[in-house]
């Protein structure tokens, strides 16, 4: 059996636990991949103690991982745009494959990286990128090859899930922040999970690998959830809803949709059960139908789970020489290569509002005359006597679908009405249909 030698870059959280997989399950991994995996260096900022790399060779420098002429994979698991990037383009040069679990490097660098890996004829796989050990790229990829694939969602940022399912407890925003940055879920800074830009990284290399189209983060549309409250919850739950941080691509004949923000689920639905740390992804395939992936998005030996296999994936194209097998993103359909990303204000999507009101006669009839002159449906409307504080009465309504443009003007129409009291909150909903 021969084999095939892999570089190690990064002992964090994720290099850790694919270190430690590999050897603990280096007999049942060669089974698979008909091939011995061997670590042949290894690279960190600093060693591990808890960690016995044994007589593998150990180097401050991650250069020394690409500059190894014995390595055949690099395993790119610095984190990072910058050294990442950098690390990357060098093992492609040297004619290295690429595994790397870096979101933020394939959404925003990917096209160029796919290209120059494309001009070497190596591979570079990200699988642990999207969602965790979710193998939803594989699925997406092989699995559903005989699919028009028309939207994909999901909860793909564990930090946002834990946080709004604590909240449905009433609990607010920021305590549960700090709870989940004190158990380790979430960053000192979590920017980038809270504001969804995390889930936009993720997001962008599904619709791309889905879609066919070439990565562009730059103009998915980030909105986080920070300004949930526990009162939001409690009422979209009354509604029959229950608040979702969701990435949403949706393909449609004048463009794709590529959005992140807080969004209302019918309870009913299974994605609307995903609570804690957990991810999910939803795939509406036109032969298949709706399959969902559910599972850990993080964690050192359930994302080491999805790198070593594409470790697995590369080493099998090593032995047999067969090189780049399967398209990096699936496949590249050249009529959706200059399909635009859409704006927002073409985005259709029914909507929850909160509305702050003052206790007045004709408040309501005031608000649905607004909503009636911009073509807006109301489904349902909540106001409660009970809720009543200082003057000022919360009105709930549900819409049913309209276009975002119509809900902008509303809105501002809405927000000059001297009955009403600071501003509207919108929450998006799916029904996923």
């Amino acid at each position: 059996m021969k084999d095939v030698s892999v570089g190690i870059c990064g002992l964090g959280t994720v290099g850790g636990g694919t270190f430690n997989v590999l050897g603990r399950n280096a007999s049942i991994i060669a089974g698979r991949a008909g091939c011995r995996i061997r670590v042949g260096r290894v690279a960190s900022r600093t060693p591990r103690s808890d960690m016995d790399l044994g007589a593998i060779p150990f180097t401050t420098d991650v250069f020394d991982v690409v500059n190894d002429p014995d390595i055949d994979i690099v395993v790119e698991l610095v984190g990072g745009e910058g050294v990442a990037k950098d690390l990357v383009m060098a093992a492609i040069a040297q004619g290295k494959h690429v595994v790397t679990a870096n979101k933020a490097l394939i959404a925003v660098h990917g096209n160029e990286i796919f290209a120059a890996a494309a001009a070497k004829g190596v591979m570079v796989a990200f699988e642990a990128g999207v969602a965790g050990g979710i193998p939803v790229i594989k699925a997406i990829r092989e699995g559903m090859a005989a699919n028009r694939i028309d939207w994909m969602a999901g909860i793909i940022n564990g930090t946002g899930n834990y946080i709004l399912t604590e909240m449905r407890a009433g609990r607010e925003f920021a305590e549960v922040l700090r709870e989940a940055q004190a158990l380790g879920y979430a960053e000192a800074d979590p920017t980038f999970d809270v504001e969804g830009i995390d889930a936009a990284h993720k997001l962008t290399i599904l619709a791309s690998t889905g879609f066919g189209v070439p990565l562009k983060f730059e103009q998915a549309y980030t909105e986080g959830i920070s300004a949930i409250t526990p009162f939001d919850i409690a009422h979209a739950e009354q509604l029959g809803y229950r608040i979702k941080h969701l990435g949403v691509a949706r393909r449609r004949e004048d463009g794709i949709e590529l959005r992140v923000h807080p969004t209302l689920v019918p309870q009913s639905h299974l994605i609307a059960q995903v609570d804690g740390v957990l991810n999910a992804v939803l795939v509406d395939g036109d032969a298949v139908g709706q399959t969902m992936y559910y599972g850990p998005g993080a964690g050192a030996e359930a994302t080491a789970s999805a790198v070593i296999a594409d470790i697995v994936d590369v080493a099998r194209s090593v032995v047999s020489g067969s090189g780049q097998t399967v398209p990096f993103l699936g496949f590249v359909d050249s009529a959706l290569e200059d399909l635009p990303v859409l704006s927002m204000d073409d985005v259709q999507s029914a909507y929850y509002l909160r509305i702050q009101a003052f206790d007045r006669p004709g408040v309501l009839a005031k608000v649905a005359s607004i909503l009636s002159e911009h073509g807006i449906n109301i489904e349902s409307i909540m106001q409660k006597e009970s809720e009543l504080t200082d003057g000022r009465i919360p009105v709930i309504i549900l819409t049913h679908t309209v276009q975002e443009r119509q809900m902008n003007c509303a809105i501002d129409d809405l927000e000059a009405l001297t009955d009403i009291d600071g501003r509207v909150v919108r929450i998006r909903a799916e029904n996923f249909q």
